[in-house]
């Protein structure tokens, strides 16, 4: 009997020395194109109540910044891009796993202008019209929203037009805060996006035959310490769950 508080003393050393079920272990960085920002958010966190012993570190911005980070070594575990370009970039470069490439949503192009703005734009041709002054666009060097934006723009045969007048912005979500401030007359945006705002009045869609698909690649970035960790995390984010929370944000199913 004189022995039972030795070994209860040795038991709870050894709990203490292991690592809390509710203090994560591991730590997975995503990069995610900025349009992305409340979905997978929302999934983190789902994702964190089922596996406590991983957390997950979100970054949002323009999927070429992104890229370009990832390029110059930043620890990032997942990349989801709104573009194929720059996942394509990076898997000639041979940073990212290429097998493990999967498209994780679709989006829709839109064209938004502030919700209490008068009704001078009614389509996209409008935009050529002498009475737009501003029109917002994503750089389409960094931007996929803009660069899809441009492709739209020449396929109407007014790109030359519009550029004369464009606000470049540097994420689509900067699209959508100059629209929101009357900052500008008109902004193009993923649908996503002016779904998620009640400061802008969506007032066209852009035709699919106008531009490239809008899809979104997630591909895990090659030589990360926590690869198994990462792999489980981007299933997660492909399966039922991820499909349900995309859904229910006006993305697409691939």
């Amino acid at each position: 009997m004189r022995f039972r508080p030795v070994l209860f003393l040795l038991a709870l050393a050894s709990c203490r020395d292991r690592p809390s079920s509710a203090e994560p272990t591991v730590t997975l960085t995503v990069a995610a194109a900025a349009s992305l920002h409340e979905a997978v958010v929302e999934l983190d966190s789902l994702y964190r109540l089922e596996h406590p012993d991983v957390a997950v570190r979100a970054t949002f911005g323009a999927s070429g910044a992104l890229r370009q980070q990832i390029e110059q070594g930043a620890p990032v575990d997942v990349f989801i891009s709104a573009s194929d370009r720059h996942v394509d970039a990076l898997q000639r470069a041979g940073r990212v796993d290429a097998r493990s490439r999967r498209v994780f949503a679709g989006n829709a192009l839109v064209l938004v202008v502030p919700a209490r703005g008068d009704a001078s734009v009614r389509g996209f041709r409008d935009l050529a019209s002498p009475a737009v002054r501003r029109v917002a666009i994503g750089a389409a060097a960094s931007v996929p929203a803009g660069e899809y934006a441009e492709q739209v723009l020449r396929s109407l045969g007014i790109a030359d037009a519009v550029a004369a007048k464009a606000v470049y912005a540097q994420n689509v979500r900067q699209v959508l805060a100059y629209v929101e401030r009357g900052e500008v007359d008109a902004g193009i945006v993923y649908r996503t996006d002016a779904q998620a705002s009640r400061r802008v009045r969506i007032v066209a869609d852009a035709p699919p035959a106008t531009h490239a698909p809008i899809t979104y690649p997630l591909v895990l970035v090659a030589r990360r310490p926590h690869a198994e960790e990462a792999r489980a995390y981007a299933a997660f984010l492909l399966g039922p769950r991820g499909r349900e929370v995309l859904a229910r944000r006006g993305f697409t199913a691939p």
